[in-house]
């Protein structure tokens, strides 16, 4: 079985020497990154190039593209959707650009905004989803739109927050909604559908509430055979993407699956939603649950996704409770507990894992921390604990020389100078 086809190359070719961390989770879609050099210590007035105000809510994690640097972000209320561009070097920002306006949106708590999905980006242009809010392709040099798409239609109730892909020249959008749960296929150059699968689950719940699911797919390479892999509730699917037909099916449970599946050693690693399983299974042919699982664990994360390093595995749980366990077995090696809670996935930069915690109050005042820790699996070895004004939902991401990460208020751009 082969690895994970990387991102980078399913897009679009960059320049050896052009920074690039062109979709959630990194160019591979598995937070490994190739900088170099960053601190790993920093704080307000230590190793930051940069922090520049977004403005309004969004989760959404920072892209980048040569020396643009792209988030979303919207009204706390929906009413308008953002993408904002801020410059690699500089922190100035070089586009803000209203994107859709929503006449009613709907009210939504818990942890979630109107721009949480991550944009996708490639050589030249963007992909801005908003759920059935709307998604837009756009030309990253001036700002304009391609194309846009608003009549993919869902009932989030909590929020969208699944990140497009782009394979070839397809890209993939996911649909996991209160009222129905679907997943679409669209020509990335016009914006039209290409297929669409409705999700063949045998539910165990007329409960739509239980029915959403928040997960980014991945595209794998098995046995020569492309596969997209998207986590729903209570199942993960494989699909052919040239056609969307079903090749795998794997029920684990759970609602509200967030983290993105992973593969390595001829496993895919995914969470069971609200359940708190972390799954590991070998792709197959039609229902594999009772002879493909190989091995689970609980106590796994609802939201973050996983790390895999060599032979080990690392994640962080809702609860900021870091483990390392063997990837192939499951076998724990150590755990142990952040700073606080954590919804932002960990990257891996030289060898250490950089996770974003949510922060908390201080006494009157909000402080974030973002700690740094030896993927090691001998034993836990805290590297830095650093603190910033502000906590994280958004994952960070890792470029050339630089750590960029974002907090409720700020994009930072942290490196030494």
């Amino acid at each position: 079985m082969r690895s994970v086809l990387p991102l980078l190359l399913i897009a679009a070719p960059l320049a050896a020497a052009d920074p690039t961390w062109p979709a959630f989770r990194g160019p591979t879609g598995d937070g490994v990154s190739t900088a170099k050099g960053i601190p790993t210590t920093f704080s307000e007035a230590e190793n930051v190039r940069w922090k520049t105000a977004i403005h309004d809510k969004g989760w959404s994690s920072p892209v980048v593209w040569g020396d643009q640097v792209w988030v979303t972000t919207a009204k706390e209320t929906g009413e308008e959707l953002f993408a904002v561009c801020v410059n690699l070097k500089t922190g100035k920002v070089e586009h803000d650009l209203k994107l859709f306006t929503v006449a009613k949106p709907p009210a939504i708590k818990q942890y979630n905004s109107f721009a949480s999905p991550t944009p996708f980006l490639e050589d030249g242009r963007g992909y801005f989803h908003f759920g059935a809010y709307g998604t837009a392709c756009l030309d990253l040099k001036t700002g304009k739109k391609i194309w846009e798409k608003t009549d993919l239609l869902v009932d989030h109730f909590r929020g969208p927050a699944s990140s497009p892909v782009v394979w070839g020249d397809s890209l993939f959008l996911t649909f996991d909604g209160y009222d129905k749960q679907y997943f679409a296929c669209l020509d990335k150059k016009t914006g039209e559908v290409r297929w669409k699968k409705d999700r063949a689950i045998k539910w165990k719940t007329d409960n739509g509430d239980l029915k959403k699911a928040f997960s980014t797919p991945q595209v794998i390479e098995v046995d020569g055979q492309p596969q997209v892999v998207s986590s729903a509730a209570e199942a993960t699917i494989a699909y052919d993407p040239k056609t969307g037909d079903e090749l795998w099916t794997v029920y684990h449970g759970g609602m509200n699956e967030a983290s993105r599946p992973v593969f390595a050693h001829g496993l895919v690693y995914l969470t069971a939603g609200h359940t708190k399983t972390l799954v590991a299974v070998r792709p197959g042919r039609g229902d594999v649950t009772d002879k493909n699982v190989a091995w689970k664990m609980k106590d796994g994360p609802t939201r973050p996704s996983p790390v895999v390093v060599g032979d080990h595995l690392y994640a962080v749980n809702d609860d900021g409770t870091l483990y390392c366990v063997d990837a192939k077995t499951g076998k724990e090696k150590w755990k142990e507990r952040l700073a606080d809670k954590c919804s932002a996935s960990p990257i891996l930069v030289e060898g250490n894992l950089i996770c974003c915690t949510e922060g908390k109050r201080d006494g009157g005042k909000m402080e974030g921390k973002v700690e740094v820790i030896a993927a090691d699996p001998k034993g836990f070895n805290r590297i830095a604990t650093n603190k910033l004004d502000a906590g994280c939902q958004a994952s960070p991401a890792a470029v050339g020389d630089v750590l960029l990460i974002r907090t409720y208020t700020h994009l930072y751009c942290i490196g030494r100078k």
